[in-house]
């Protein structure tokens, strides 16, 4: 599914290309090349982003389920997402001549979220409603700064309308590098937390007695969903409802074990993604629809369905 969303990624767009028009412009390396112009600098950084995005955000999903033990819990539901956007804002509010400072402000905006609604539903008794209406609380929030620093900083945010519904349309390879980093250190961390996640599932009793730091634990996962989430709103905005569908899908087809359920949610994610740009760029071609709108669509009855 990831090959053939990522084929999909590359060949559809307002102008279709086959893969063998994209493979003969490849190898020309011909930069007068019109088709070889799109696949470089449209096509190939646009495919990637979506699936490094839906994989990360993905996996955060996943993380925040096992260490909230709450089957409702993603980065767009309990604010990580809205987080890591203020944050993301305010660095490129504050400091325009370093775009650098973005990608680490996401992931301390995140971080600081995800703490602020766990500390949140700890102190009201940690159940499946306190942490959903804390996340709910706190995303509103901090979406109401977001909107607050678009409208005194006009100049300084371009685009932030796109950034704030989610989408891929202005990514560009240079845009991705910042962010790897966090990518691959979150990615890593969530791997190795994986058989930690399957003890503590089993209860913080069970757990306990089976010798886990459950603190320990809940925190680093935490930290690496925040990691995963926050690199991933630097560079595609706020895209929802990825960390919530692609771990339950994921879960029904490879069962609760998460050292194959994380991987198989991340490359659900990743096709997920991607396809839903191809969707959203096909649509209403010419026009083209941010990649967070059809995700919304798509995301809003399947939360509904869970919440029934």
């Amino acid at each position: 599914a990831v090959v053939l969303a990522a084929l999909a990624g590359l060949c559809f767009g307002s102008q279709g290309y086959t893969p063998l028009q994209l493979w003969q412009a490849w190898c020309s390396g011909d930069p007068q090349n019109a088709v070889y112009r799109v696949l470089l600098h449209v096509r190939w950084p646009r495919t990637l982003a979506g699936l490094l995005a839906g994989s990360a955000l993905a996996a955060a999903g996943v993380l925040l389920q096992a260490v909230l033990n709450n089957a409702m819990a993603s980065p767009n539901v309990i604010g990580v997402n809205a987080g890591a956007g203020l944050a993301a804002l305010c660095a490129a509010a504050l400091w325009p001549a370093h775009p650098n400072a973005v990608q680490p402000a996401a992931f301390a905006g995140a971080l600081a979220a995800a703490l602020l609604v766990y500390g949140l539903a700890l102190g009201a008794g940690v159940s499946r409603t306190t942490l959903v209406l804390a996340g709910l609380a706190v995303s509103g929030m901090l979406t109401a700064a977001m909107n607050t620093i678009k409208l005194l900083y006009p100049d300084a945010i371009a685009g932030a309308s796109d950034f704030l519904v989610g989408g891929l349309s202005g990514v560009t390879l240079s845009g991705l590098k910042g962010a790897v980093l966090y990518l691959i250190t979150g990615t890593l961390l969530a791997l190795l937390l994986a058989a930690d996640l399957n003890v503590l599932c089993l209860g913080e009793q069970s757990a306990a007695s089976l010798g886990l730091h459950i603190g320990a634990v809940r925190f680093l996962g935490i930290l690496a969903a925040a990691l995963l989430a926050g690199a991933a709103v630097s560079f595609a905005g706020l895209l929802s409802f990825v960390g919530l569908l692609a771990p339950h899908i994921a879960r029904r087809l490879v069962g609760n074990n998460h050292r194959i359920l994380l991987p198989a949610a991340m490359l659900l994610g990743a096709a997920f993604v991607v396809l839903c740009d191809v969707l959203a760029r096909c649509l209403f071609a010419p026009f083209e629809l941010p990649v967070g709108i059809l995700l919304s669509l798509i995301g809003g009855p399947f939360v509904l369905g869970l919440l029934l």
